[in-house]
């Protein structure tokens, strides 16, 4: 069974269109904002660490993502406001907001335009300002746009974990040899970080991701200014040092710009840092301390 079945998601109605979304776990309520490819089951994936400490995770597939149609929300602001109308359709009247990497644009504009939902704001390596898209050789098309790649994760995460790790904290990060070798098996070694990892790999293909993707890339590459100096809300920044995905310099630029606003770099953390890294538990503490307001 997939992470999204297991999930037993479900397409809400919003004032802004279809949703689909999942609840899990009970507490403080927290809005889990998806990556860049991404989807119900990579906001399952993150959330496990804030079900375990007793926090009510609210997942769903932004649009264009599994089963939530692009439809015309299209730009960041759309897709901020659809964030809130689901807290509207769910009755949440506000929540903590934890987003990664392509979830960034829209959870900040969520803050700006509407501040009262927004109990705290955890960003981990997010997108905030205009960023291209890197160009896919063949291996990687093969891997995350086909059939047979489907298959080959599966495979390598059944039989090869730690050769999956390697390859995935090699392709997220700058790490050298050494370095790459000593987190890959501390990673297989950590029961909760090597799960991370394995699982995630299903949730980066294209397949049913695409439309999604392509809007995100058109929308992110055209970011003149997301107008981060009006976010007014408790905001935490978590960046790897080493993360070549979306670089340190995203998360330095909102830094500077947010009021207040809390930098966590992670010497030496890929993009997967807040999951993978040495101090990743520390990290996931302050966090919540945050999302919590």
């Amino acid at each position: 069974m997939s992470e999204r079945e297991a999930l037993h998601a479900a397409v809400v109605e919003t004032a802004l269109g279809p949703v689909e979304h999942a609840v899990l776990g009970d507490g403080p309520p927290v809005l889990v904002v998806h990556g860049s490819p991404g989807g119900i089951d990579q906001a399952a994936i993150m959330a496990r660490f804030l079900v375990a400490a007793g926090c009510r995770a609210i997942v769903l597939s932004r649009p264009g993502y599994l089963g939530s149609e692009l439809g015309e929300r299209t730009t960041i602001d759309q897709q901020a406001d659809l964030l809130a109308a689901l807290l509207d359709a769910l009755g949440i009247e506000r929540a903590g907001v934890l987003a990664w990497s392509g979830g960034g644009p829209s959870s900040y504009r969520l803050a700006i335009g509407h501040p009262r939902r927004v109990a705290g704001l955890v960003v981990l390596a997010g997108v905030s300002g205009a960023i291209a898209r890197p160009a896919e050789g063949l291996s990687e098309k093969l891997m995350f746009s086909t059939r047979f790649g489907d298959w080959l994760l599966r495979v390598l995460a059944a039989h090869a974990p730690e050769q999956l790790i390697s390859a995935t904290l090699d392709s997220e990060g700058s790490l050298d040899e050494e370095q790459l070798k000593q987190r890959a098996s501390e990673v297989f070694a950590d029961a909760d970080k090597r799960a991370f990892v394995v699982d995630l790999a299903s949730t980066v293909t294209h397949r049913d991701r695409d439309a999604g993707l392509d809007n995100d890339w058109a929308r992110f590459a055209a970011i003149e200014s997301l107008e981060l100096e009006r976010v007014a809300v408790p905001a935490l920044l978590v960046q790897g040092s080493a993360d070549t995905d979306v670089t340190p310099d995203h998360s330095d630029r909102a830094a500077a710009a947010i009021p207040g606003a809390e930098l966590l770099t992670l010497d030496g953390g890929t993009h997967l840092a807040f999951w993978t890294h040495p101090e990743a538990a520390a990290a996931q503490a302050r966090a919540l301390d945050v999302l919590r307001g």
